[in-house]
């Protein structure tokens, strides 16, 4: 990830635009995902609940809307 300096900018601004540009792109969690091998089918669990979990806060929420 590059970020060229603008004529005048300080270095605080150009230090924000640049991680701006970073989260963008997503390169941190990128990273921290690949930090480690997930095997297929360990990924398939994580994502089995985290679906389920999904769907739990889904359900709750629309209850309390009903109630409320």
């Amino acid at each position: 990830m590059t970020v060229s300096r603008r004529p005048g900018e300080s270095f605080k601004s150009l230090l924000k635009r640049f991680r701006k540009e970073v989260a963008k792109a997503r390169i941190l969690s990128i990273a921290r995902k690949k930090r480690w091998f997930v095997s297929k089918g360990e990924l398939r669990r994580k994502q089995k609940k985290k679906g389920i979990r999904r769907a739990k806060r889904r359900l709750e929420r629309s209850e309390r809307r009903q109630q409320g």
